[in-house]
């Protein structure tokens, strides 16, 4: 009868904990409980895009996990061919405002994307081409990741101070174009992410429903990490936590202005 009790008992207990376990599991997540757990996916990486959204993390929330992202990006870069290596010297500029770059790293610029990213973050001291305009144009109306690329480029051409080279109106047309990209089904995808996150890198973030964030946090990963699109389900991607933190990150820490994302000279 005894030994009867104790194995009733040790059922009774073990069926509690597995029911308190799915009770926590099923428990709506905060953006703090989300934020915590994407840095720590996010803490060791060593993908060099990522380490540069790392540090501009570290440089506008003050997030000490990724203090060291810009010493992570060299050695990564070290450790890398020439020809490998020329590409992403040009994209140092995000995270250090002197960074030398040499005559051949231009020749490495080869995406399509990279066309209008790269001449805004380098628009100041150097000047934009003539058909810029014309081109960040073009890919403003091709709408998905051109659409949001050119965000980033009014952003960063903003931070250097040439925005004065943009045709009036030209922003606001981009800014309320990629909001237009966030849809209002339960399915969250990257571009969507993606199109979120700049646009509160650019200060827009009253573009973006308050029930989108509420999404992303809900279909977060149990490893801290973001699907490329939560239908179907499949794995984490870099790239989607990556957008998915920086949009978090404003969210959690709200301000009225920011330091910029380009690392500014000293004064």
């Amino acid at each position: 009868m005894k030994r009867r009790f104790f194995v009733i008992f040790g059922v009774i207990a073990l069926c509690s904990i597995l029911a308190l376990t799915l009770i926590l599991q099923s428990a709506p997540r905060t953006v703090q409980q989300a934020v915590s757990n994407a840095i720590g996916f996010c803490e060791d990486l060593r993908e060099p895009d990522a380490l540069l959204m790392l540090d501009v993390m570290h440089r506008r929330f003050g997030i000490e996990a990724f203090a060291d992202s810009l010493q992570r990006y060299d050695q990564v870069l070290a450790n890398l061919s020439e020809d490998e290596a020329s590409h992403l010297r040009v994209f140092r500029r995000i995270a250090d405002p002197d960074n030398p770059i040499r005559d051949e790293d231009w020749q490495a610029i080869s995406a399509d994307i990279d066309f209008f990213i790269v001449p805004a973050l380098y628009c100041n001291p150097q000047r934009l081409p003539g058909n810029y305009v014309v081109m960040l144009n073009q890919a403003a109306n091709a709408g998905g990741l051109q659409l949001t690329h050119a965000l980033l480029a009014c952003i960063w051409i903003q931070e250097n101070g040439c925005e004065g080279l943009l045709p009036q109106g030209f922003t606001g047309k981009v800014y309320h174009a990629t909001a237009a990209l966030i849809n209002h089904d339960s399915v969250v995808n990257e571009i969507e992410l993606e199109a979120a996150a700049f646009l509160y890198l650019a200060g827009q973030n009253s573009l973006v429903d308050g029930a989108f964030v509420e999404r992303v946090v809900a279909v977060q990963n149990a490893d801290g990490g973001w699907l490329p699109s939560s239908d179907p389900p499949v794995y984490s991607y870099l790239h989607s936590t990556i957008l998915a933190l920086l949009l978090l990150l404003h969210v959690e820490y709200p301000a009225d202005s920011y330091p910029p994302m380009l690392a500014p000279k000293s004064p």
